[in-house]
């Protein structure tokens, strides 16, 4: 029998894939399309330090701990999106990132939100 989630839970991090199906578990219902989306802007500070680790080389941390924090959320958000529709599951997960405005990115995570059973 399948399992729902109730209303305002998060599909677990272990069921999402990119791919459109998951090991182990057979879809039995596709309830559509879901989505998170979180808008950022750098600081001011942010920016400034960011261009100062520029003139280092390497790794640009304060720019990857920004965007890395960005995409959880819009993944967090995409996971309680399909938690709400009744989904215990996400395939075909993807990422999308466009420039609002300068300095200011919206991130989108969606997939498609699935009830699945173990496969018999």
């Amino acid at each position: 029998m399948a399992t729902y989630t109730g209303a305002g839970r998060m599909v677990a991090h272990n069921m999402v894939t990119t791919q459109f199906e998951l090991d182990g578990y057979r879809v039995v219902r596709t309830l559509g399309v879901v989505r998170g989306i979180t808008v950022r802007s750098r600081s001011i500070f942010g920016t400034i330090g960011a261009g100062l680790q520029t003139l280092i080389g390497g790794n640009i941390t304060l720019l990857t701990n920004l965007c890395e924090k960005t995409r959880a959320e819009a993944f967090d958000l995409m996971l309680q999106h399909a938690g709400e529709l009744g989904a215990n599951a996400v395939v075909g997960a993807r990422y999308d990132a466009t420039e609002v405005m300068q300095g200011v990115t919206e991130v989108l995570a969606y997939g498609t939100a699935v009830v699945v059973e173990p496969a018999r």
